[in-house]
């Protein structure tokens, strides 16, 4: 079976792209965080609740700061968050033939438009796969209360592997405030179990 590799944050969305895709590969999950030695049980737990290998993986210093330079500059997050998913992507496509993410239909960030996901597929010789795409979030909602247990909270309140958790953590660490840089009460999710 082919191997895919999926962005996994733990959360609902990487989770059910996840569980689709192993169907038809054999999926392992993956966990980009900095080399600070952030805490990931919940995230390893959330990979072996859906009954998946997951792995950490390091992002390194000099991507990790070229998004928050980002986030400073732009003032807001996304074209940070898309900064470290497409380099997160393109490492993903130097181990894996298919590489996935949990984006889904009404994503704004992280998102690849069309050409830059052909420009990752011919240039890194990977498929680069979305199960999620045609799906808006009441649908992706709706099939995560059916088939996962889901733990829901606020960014950095919540112990999950998201990019943003990242960013925010790096900000702080640079002495500047993240709170006026994100959108106010931003829900994260974690998976703690699938459902029977």
């Amino acid at each position: 079976m082919t191997r895919a590799g999926v962005l996994f944050s733990g959360g609902k969305d990487s989770a059910l792209a996840a569980l689709l895709l192993a169907t038809h590969y054999e999926v392992e999950v993956v966990t980009f965080a900095s080399a600070g030695g952030r805490d990931l049980d919940a995230v390893e737990s959330a990979g072996a609740a859906l009954g998946l290998a997951w792995r950490r993986e390091t992002l390194p210093d000099e991507v990790l700061g070229a998004a928050l330079d980002r986030i400073v500059a732009d003032g807001y997050p996304n074209n940070a968050i898309n900064l470290v998913h497409r380099w997160a992507l393109e490492s993903l496509a130097r181990e894996y033939p298919v590489v996935a993410d949990g984006t889904r239909f009404d994503d704004r960030v992280p998102m690849l438009g069309p050409d830059e996901a052909r420009s990752l597929m011919g240039r890194c010789g990977c498929a680069y796969v979305r199960p999620l795409l045609g799906f808006p979030r009441a649908e992706v909602d709706r099939l995560a209360a059916r088939y996962l247990v889901v733990e829901r909270g606020e960014t950095g309140r919540i112990p999950n592997g998201d990019y943003e958790r990242e960013l925010r953590s790096g900000l702080r660490e640079r002495g500047i405030d993240p709170t006026p840089l994100f959108p106010p009460s931003h829900e994260q999710t974690l998976v703690r179990g699938r459902k029977g």
